[in-house]
Formats: structure tokens, C-alpha cells, sequence
């Protein structure tokens, strides 16, 4: 059971931690999504984030400082969870047509945790008067709503797109087939080797 003499401050330097754990597990969630990625553009994303990320933990660090606390980390169930499931989907889809579009999503499941997250530290640290702490930990904000934006428009445009051709190219095959199917039937009730059928003679009238 919780201890009564639990505060706000607790809290914002528990939260600190966890997110601590997090954001140095993202680095190397990053740099293994940047080495799978297929396209380049993605894999330019990939590592232009890890690169702030990077970054981003030097700011914890800083906010650290402004509190007054030692830099630890605490173990972040819900990031080990994400990037274990992200080790998974690597297993099944990595190299596939789909394999970019399942790397964004977890992609993107990192980054809306971390999004949640630093938007909780920022508010927090506003209400305990740790104004440089909440400037900083909005930078960091900022930059995982930038990147979550950008994730999204590279699964608009190429990630979906690609994972999509196979698809599309069996419905079309598909399509095509079945047309042929129908001409074909239609030819052969139609075709009577290039002659008209023959008249039968109309029948004499019988004569009175």
C-alpha cells in the first residue's frame, strides 16, 4: 500500500526515472529500426531521431540536476513491452514488402508513450515551480511530435504504398483473369466458324 506521505514531487521524480529507462532503450530500438528499414527515406528518419534521442537523454539528465537528484533509471515495463513486441514483428515481417509499414507502426508506439509521458513531466513540472525543467522537457516533446508527424507521412507515402503493391498486383491479376474468362465464353457461344447458320426452306402452302 501506497505511503500517505507521497507527493507530487515523488511522482515527477519517479516518472523521471521511468522515462529515463525509456528514452535510452529508444536509442537502440532506433538504431536496429534504421539498419531493418528498406527505404531510404525511413531510414534517414530512423537515425535523424536516434540522433535526438540521444539528445533527449542529455536533457534528463539536465533535469535532473534542476531537481536536485542523481540521473537513475527505473525499469520502464511498458517500453520493454513495445520494443519486445517490436523484436517480434522484425522476426516475422523483416525483408518483406510489409516490413517498413510494421517498423513504423512500432515506430510510432514509442513515440506516442514517450509523447504521453513528457507531456505528464512538463505539466508536472510547471505545478512545482521547475519552470527551466518544463522548458526543457517541452523541447523534448516537440521533437516526438515532430517525429511521430513524420512517421506518419512516410507511411502515407511509401511504407503502406509498398506493403500494398503485392496486394494490389493479385487483385489486378485476378481481375484480368476473370475478364478473360468472359470473353472467352462469349466467343464461344458467338463463334460458328465464320458462317452464317443456314435458313431452313420455308414449307410450300398446300395447294386448295
Amino acid at each position: 500500500m501506497a505511503s500517505k506521505d507521497k507527493t507530487l514531487t515523488d511522482a515527477f521524480y519517479e516518472t523521471l526515472k521511468d522515462v529515463y529507462f525509456a528514452e535510452k532503450q529508444s536509442v537502440r530500438a532506433l538504431t536496429k529500426s534504421a539498419k531493418a528499414a528498406k527505404a531510404p527515406e525511413l531510414k534517414a528518419a530512423f537515425e535523424h531521431h536516434r540522433d535526438e534521442s540521444g539528445h533527449q537523454v542529455e536533457r534528463l539528465e539536465q533535469v535532473f540536476e534542476i531537481i536536485g537528484k542523481a540521473a537513475r533509471a527505473k525499469t520502464c515495463e511498458a517500453m520493454q513491452g513495445i520494443v519486445s513486441e517490436m523484436q517480434e514483428d522484425l522476426e516475422d515481417f523483416g525483408g518483406t514488402p510489409a516490413g517498413d509499414a510494421v517498423l513504423i507502426g512500432c515506430a510510432q508506439a514509442v513515440e506516442h508513450y514517450e509523447i504521453a509521458r513528457y507531456g505528464t513531466l512538463k505539466s508536472w513540472a510547471m505545478q512545482l515551480g521547475h519552470d527551466d525543467a518544463a522548458k526543457l522537457l517541452d523541447e523534448t516533446l516537440q521533437e516526438e511530435k515532430a517525429a511521430d508527424e513524420t512517421l506518419s507521412h512516410l507511411a502515407e507515402t511509401i511504407a503502406n504504398a509498398a506493403a500494398g503493391e503485392g496486394e494490389e498486383d493479385d487483385e489486378s491479376e485476378s481481375e484480368e483473369k476473370s475478364e478473360d474468362r468472359e470473353a472467352n465464353s462469349k466467343l464461344a457461344k458467338s463463334d460458328d466458324g465464320g458462317k452464317a447458320p443456314a435458313k431452313k426452306p420455308a414449307k410450300a402452302k398446300a395447294k386448295d
